[in-house]
Protein backbone atom coordinates (compact mmCIF):
# COMPACT_ATOMS: atom_id res chain seq x y z
CA UNK A 1 0.00 0.00 0.00
CA UNK A 2 0.98 3.78 -1.01
CA UNK A 3 -0.13 7.11 -0.80
CA UNK A 4 -2.06 6.75 -3.74
CA UNK A 5 -3.89 3.43 -1.77
CA UNK A 6 -4.63 5.45 0.70
CA UNK A 7 -6.24 8.15 -1.02
CA UNK A 8 -8.58 5.61 -2.74
CA UNK A 9 -9.07 4.07 0.28
CA UNK A 10 -10.66 7.12 1.56
CA UNK A 11 -12.93 7.86 -1.54
CA UNK A 12 -13.87 4.43 -1.38
CA UNK A 13 -14.97 3.99 2.53
CA UNK A 14 -18.82 4.57 3.14
CA UNK A 15 -20.14 8.02 3.87
CA UNK A 16 -22.87 6.32 6.42
CA UNK A 17 -21.50 2.95 8.08
CA UNK A 18 -23.85 0.14 6.74
CA UNK A 19 -24.22 -4.17 7.53
CA UNK A 20 -20.41 -5.17 6.59
CA UNK A 21 -21.27 -8.21 3.51
CA UNK A 22 -24.68 -6.90 3.67
CA UNK A 23 -24.86 -8.00 -0.41
CA UNK A 24 -24.62 -11.76 0.77
CA UNK A 25 -27.22 -11.53 3.23
CA UNK A 26 -30.82 -11.88 2.64
CA UNK A 27 -32.70 -7.92 2.29
CA UNK A 28 -36.03 -7.04 3.01
CA UNK A 29 -38.51 -4.26 4.10
CA UNK A 30 -41.39 -4.25 5.96
CA UNK A 31 -44.12 -1.43 6.72
CA UNK A 32 -46.01 -2.24 10.23
CA UNK A 33 -49.48 -0.61 9.18
CA UNK A 34 -51.20 1.34 11.87
CA UNK A 35 -55.04 2.10 11.33
CA UNK A 36 -56.21 4.89 13.66
CA UNK A 37 -60.31 4.89 14.86
CA UNK A 38 -61.17 7.58 17.32
CA UNK A 39 -58.02 8.25 19.01
CA UNK A 40 -57.01 4.28 19.22
CA UNK A 41 -54.23 3.11 16.75
CA UNK A 42 -54.64 -0.51 15.57
CA UNK A 43 -51.54 -2.86 14.38
CA UNK A 44 -53.25 -4.33 10.89
CA UNK A 45 -51.98 -7.77 10.44
CA UNK A 46 -51.85 -10.69 7.24
CA UNK A 47 -52.25 -14.08 8.30
CA UNK A 48 -50.46 -16.00 5.26
CA UNK A 49 -52.24 -18.70 3.24
CA UNK A 50 -51.03 -22.29 3.80
CA UNK A 51 -49.53 -23.01 0.17
CA UNK A 52 -46.75 -20.50 1.01
CA UNK A 53 -43.67 -21.10 2.81
CA UNK A 54 -44.98 -19.23 5.83
CA UNK A 55 -48.02 -20.75 5.87
CA UNK A 56 -50.31 -19.58 8.63
CA UNK A 57 -48.60 -17.47 10.18
CA UNK A 58 -48.81 -13.84 11.61
CA UNK A 59 -46.69 -10.79 9.50
CA UNK A 60 -46.95 -7.49 8.32
CA UNK A 61 -46.73 -6.44 5.04
CA UNK A 62 -43.12 -6.79 3.10
CA UNK A 63 -41.08 -9.01 1.26
CA UNK A 64 -37.44 -8.87 -0.34
CA UNK A 65 -35.80 -5.74 -1.40
CA UNK A 66 -35.34 -6.26 -5.53
CA UNK A 67 -32.80 -3.85 -7.14
CA UNK A 68 -34.60 -4.16 -10.26
CA UNK A 69 -37.75 -2.64 -8.79
CA UNK A 70 -36.49 -0.91 -5.55
CA UNK A 71 -34.18 2.58 -5.23
CA UNK A 72 -34.67 2.37 -1.53
CA UNK A 73 -35.81 -0.52 1.01
CA UNK A 74 -38.58 2.34 1.94
CA UNK A 75 -39.61 1.69 -1.78
CA UNK A 76 -39.74 -1.98 -1.63
CA UNK A 77 -41.61 -1.70 1.69
CA UNK A 78 -44.79 0.15 -0.31
CA UNK A 79 -44.21 -1.85 -2.65
CA UNK A 80 -44.81 -5.16 -0.67
CA UNK A 81 -47.75 -3.61 0.93
CA UNK A 82 -49.23 -2.48 -1.92
CA UNK A 83 -48.85 -5.97 -3.78
CA UNK A 84 -50.47 -7.66 -0.84
CA UNK A 85 -53.27 -5.78 0.54
CA UNK A 86 -54.30 -3.06 -2.19
CA UNK A 87 -52.99 0.05 -0.18
CA UNK A 88 -51.34 2.41 -2.60
CA UNK A 89 -47.94 4.53 -1.28
CA UNK A 90 -50.00 7.47 -1.35
CA UNK A 91 -52.61 6.43 1.31
CA UNK A 92 -49.52 5.76 3.73
CA UNK A 93 -48.12 8.68 5.74
CA UNK A 94 -44.99 7.54 6.74
CA UNK A 95 -44.01 8.14 10.18
CA UNK A 96 -40.45 6.94 10.73
CA UNK A 97 -38.40 3.95 11.02
CA UNK A 98 -36.99 1.03 13.62
CA UNK A 99 -33.23 0.27 13.76
CA UNK A 100 -32.14 -2.65 11.23
CA UNK A 101 -32.55 -5.84 12.52
CA UNK A 102 -30.30 -8.91 11.53
CA UNK A 103 -31.58 -12.22 12.58
CA UNK A 104 -29.00 -15.21 13.32
CA UNK A 105 -30.19 -17.02 9.99
CA UNK A 106 -28.77 -13.64 8.08
CA UNK A 107 -32.11 -11.91 7.10
CA UNK A 108 -31.31 -8.51 7.17
CA UNK A 109 -34.51 -6.62 7.78
CA UNK A 110 -35.71 -2.44 7.74
CA UNK A 111 -38.60 -1.79 9.06
CA UNK A 112 -41.10 1.15 8.19
CA UNK A 113 -43.84 2.69 10.40
CA UNK A 114 -46.91 4.02 8.86
CA UNK A 115 -50.50 4.90 9.35
CA UNK A 116 -52.91 3.93 6.63
CA UNK A 117 -55.20 6.96 5.58
CA UNK A 118 -59.07 7.19 4.73
CA UNK A 119 -59.05 3.24 4.93
CA UNK A 120 -61.15 0.68 7.26
CA UNK A 121 -59.83 -2.44 7.39
CA UNK A 122 -62.89 -3.90 5.97
CA UNK A 123 -62.56 -2.13 2.97
CA UNK A 124 -59.14 -3.82 2.17
CA UNK A 125 -58.78 -6.02 -0.86
CA UNK A 126 -55.66 -8.55 -0.32
CA UNK A 127 -53.85 -10.62 -2.43
CA UNK A 128 -55.62 -13.89 -1.59
CA UNK A 129 -52.15 -15.64 -3.53
CA UNK A 130 -50.44 -13.74 -0.50
CA UNK A 131 -52.47 -13.07 2.45
CA UNK A 132 -55.68 -15.40 3.61
CA UNK A 133 -57.08 -12.82 5.66
CA UNK A 134 -56.51 -9.39 7.42
CA UNK A 135 -57.19 -8.19 11.03
CA UNK A 136 -56.52 -5.75 13.34
CA UNK A 137 -55.83 -5.44 17.13
CA UNK A 138 -55.44 -2.22 19.46
CA UNK A 139 -51.64 -1.26 19.74
CA UNK A 140 -52.82 -0.78 23.46
CA UNK A 141 -53.81 -4.66 23.94
CA UNK A 142 -50.03 -4.74 23.15
CA UNK A 143 -48.70 -2.30 25.79
CA UNK A 144 -50.67 -4.14 28.46
CA UNK A 145 -50.02 -7.42 27.80
CA UNK A 146 -46.01 -7.52 27.12
CA UNK A 147 -45.00 -10.87 25.73
CA UNK A 148 -43.55 -14.05 26.86
CA UNK A 149 -39.94 -14.57 26.12
CA UNK A 150 -38.31 -17.54 25.14
CA UNK A 151 -34.64 -18.71 23.74
CA UNK A 152 -33.34 -20.60 21.39
CA UNK A 153 -29.42 -21.51 20.85
CA UNK A 154 -27.67 -20.79 18.06
CA UNK A 155 -24.60 -22.70 17.31
CA UNK A 156 -21.82 -22.86 14.40
CA UNK A 157 -20.14 -25.80 13.60
CA UNK A 158 -17.22 -26.33 11.18
CA UNK A 159 -19.19 -29.06 9.72
CA UNK A 160 -22.22 -30.95 9.15
CA UNK A 161 -23.69 -34.43 8.87
CA UNK A 162 -24.68 -35.30 5.20
CA UNK A 163 -27.34 -37.90 4.22
CA UNK A 164 -24.89 -40.87 4.76
CA UNK A 165 -24.11 -40.06 8.39
CA UNK A 166 -20.56 -38.66 7.37
CA UNK A 167 -18.82 -35.81 8.53
CA UNK A 168 -18.36 -32.64 5.94
CA UNK A 169 -16.15 -30.35 7.17
CA UNK A 170 -16.86 -26.73 5.50
CA UNK A 171 -13.34 -25.34 7.49
CA UNK A 172 -10.33 -27.95 7.48
CA UNK A 173 -9.37 -26.60 11.28
CA UNK A 174 -6.81 -29.67 11.47
CA UNK A 175 -5.25 -29.12 7.89
CA UNK A 176 -5.47 -25.29 8.09
CA UNK A 177 -3.08 -25.54 11.40
CA UNK A 178 -5.93 -23.86 13.27
CA UNK A 179 -5.96 -24.50 16.96
CA UNK A 180 -8.03 -28.07 17.61
CA UNK A 181 -10.50 -26.41 19.76
CA UNK A 182 -12.17 -25.43 16.94
CA UNK A 183 -12.80 -28.43 15.25
CA UNK A 184 -15.69 -28.90 17.59
CA UNK A 185 -19.57 -26.55 17.86
CA UNK A 186 -18.71 -23.22 18.58
CA UNK A 187 -20.06 -21.51 21.69
CA UNK A 188 -23.60 -21.17 20.92
CA UNK A 189 -25.33 -17.71 21.78
CA UNK A 190 -29.06 -17.43 23.39
CA UNK A 191 -31.63 -15.62 20.66
CA UNK A 192 -34.61 -14.71 22.33
CA UNK A 193 -37.97 -15.46 20.65
CA UNK A 194 -41.22 -13.60 21.42
CA UNK A 195 -44.50 -14.43 21.75
CA UNK A 196 -47.94 -12.63 22.05
CA UNK A 197 -51.08 -14.77 22.68
CA UNK A 198 -53.81 -12.62 21.67
CA UNK A 199 -57.08 -13.11 21.44
CA UNK A 200 -57.29 -13.65 17.70
CA UNK A 201 -54.01 -15.61 16.93
CA UNK A 202 -50.27 -16.40 17.93
CA UNK A 203 -48.19 -13.63 17.17
CA UNK A 204 -44.23 -14.58 17.16
CA UNK A 205 -40.64 -14.41 15.58
CA UNK A 206 -40.09 -11.37 13.67
CA UNK A 207 -43.47 -9.92 13.59
CA UNK A 208 -43.59 -9.88 17.43
CA UNK A 209 -40.20 -8.74 18.01
CA UNK A 210 -40.89 -5.69 15.58
CA UNK A 211 -43.84 -4.97 17.95
CA UNK A 212 -41.45 -4.80 20.70
CA UNK A 213 -39.36 -2.73 19.35
CA UNK A 214 -41.68 -0.41 18.32
CA UNK A 215 -43.61 -0.01 21.50
CA UNK A 216 -40.37 -0.20 23.58
CA UNK A 217 -39.68 3.12 21.39
CA UNK A 218 -42.18 5.35 23.40
CA UNK A 219 -42.65 2.87 26.54
CA UNK A 220 -39.29 2.60 28.45
CA UNK A 221 -38.61 -0.56 30.33
CA UNK A 222 -41.12 -2.28 27.71
CA UNK A 223 -41.60 -5.37 28.00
Amino acid sequence: MDIRDIERLKRALPRYPDIMGRNKLFNAAVLIPLLREGEEYYFLFEKRPPHIRQGGEISFPGGEFDPDKDVSCLMAALRETEEEIGISPSEINVIGRLDTFVSPRGMVIETFLGEIEGKKSSELKPDKNEVEELFTLPVSWFEKNPPQCYQVHVEMKPYYINEKGERIHTLPVADLGLPPRYEDPWPSISYDVFVYQTPLAVIWGITARLIVEMISQYLPGYP
